[in-house]
């Protein structure tokens, strides 16, 4: 149990999570984006990863309801890899090792799967992201460029100008 947190427990997701996951990422990221921008990114949470990797995602909750959650699924055209897609965390719990947690039991469930390699692709201007992976052990990917901050860019790599800084951890 964290500070400022009940009795928590950390289950695989279920596609009934959907809507409340939705409204977290509107309500958790109105703090540094606009109401129109949270509505947009929680476009990147299509109800279709719940119905088809709810078992390879997590959701964090307490007394209180969803306190975090980590989409992620194992890829299916590469059986040695896995993918962390969308992580959320209450910005309550931020800072206290939620996300660590979250990332750690998903690296354990792929290792155990047999996965040998976890990646995940990140804006490079959400620094908070990128110190992130990289204090959880991930490597940037060489991209075609840099960033002014010297981070490996792949270019256009979510449509044009959509630039991506892609990391990927090895298990094992």
């Amino acid at each position: 149990m964290t500070a400022g947190e009940q009795t928590a427990t950390t289950r695989p997701a279920r596609e009934s999570d959907h809507g409340t996951i939705v409204a977290c990422v509107q309500r958790w990221w109105g703090d540094s984006r606009t109401p129109e921008q949270a509505r947009e990114l929680s476009l990147l949470l299509p109800r279709l990863f719940l119905q088809f990797f709810a078992g390879t995602s997590l959701v964090r909750e307490d007394g209180t309801g969803v306190r975090a959650f980590l989409v992620g699924f194992d890829s299916a055209d590469d059986p040695e890899v896995a993918y962390i897609h969308f992580v959320g965390v209450d910005p309550e719990l931020r800072g206290l090792g939620v996300g660590r947690e979250l990332y750690e039991a998903f690296l354990g469930r792929a290792a155990r799967a047999g996965r040998r390699e976890v990646r995940a692709v990140t804006s490079p201007g959400n620094h908070g992201s990128v110190a992130f992976h990289r204090a959880m052990g991930f490597q940037p990917v060489p991209g075609d460029r840099e960033s002014a901050e010297g981070l490996p860019l792949h270019s256009d790599y979510d449509g044009p100008g959509q630039h991506r800084v892609c990391f990927r951890r090895r298990l094992g």
